[in-house]
């Protein structure tokens, strides 16, 4: 599907996890033009076919524990998180992946879904620089089979993130 003719999802059609996305979007004064795909989009790889973008311009979210603590870590899909490194920028004795009841807790939605927002509660939050490249990037809104359109800078702001570099 070219990117173009993903259209916007009436709110009252979408799954409660995306029509919280879609709140906590209005409510940080975005317009959540939050749409459904005909198919999953777990993996940069699937969002970018089914939007026909490129695979960089898809926002991963994924968890990690610093000790006890959630951190939201949005990276472009063309490389891995530097786990090392980024705990490194952040101040941090490391990072470890989340397992997925740590995710389901700390955001309140299912991995391959995760959004940038909409959490139970606020998580501290690194976007990736790497982001930036792109005019127009996508992340999920709460299910594998819903996204947003975004900037990374609008990401930054709703997120009250910090932009950093995640890979090597």
């Amino acid at each position: 599907m070219p990117e173009n003719s993903a259209l916007e999802t009436p709110l009252e059609e979408l799954p409660e996890r995306s029509r919280q996305v879609a709140e906590a979007l209005q409510a940080a004064g975005v317009r959540p033009l939050v749409r459904r795909l005909d198919d999953s989009a777990r993996t940069a790889a699937l969002a970018a076919e089914a939007l026909g973008c490129e695979v960089g311009a898809i926002a991963n979210s994924l968890v990690f524990m610093a000790g006890e603590t959630p951190v939201l870590v949005l990276t472009s899909g063309r490389h891995r998180v530097a786990t090392k490194a980024l705990a490194s920028r952040l101040g941090l004795p490391r990072l470890d992946r989340a397992d997925p009841d740590q995710v389901r807790a700390a955001t309140g939605q299912a991995i391959g879904g995760v959004a940038p927002l909409g959490h139970p509660t606020p998580l501290t939050t690194v976007v990736d620089e790497a982001l930036a490249d792109y005019d127009r990037i996508w992340a999920a809104a709460g299910t594998p089979d819903t996204i947003f359109p975004t900037t990374h800078e609008e990401l930054v702001r709703v997120t009250k993130g910090t932009s950093l570099p995640v890979a090597r």
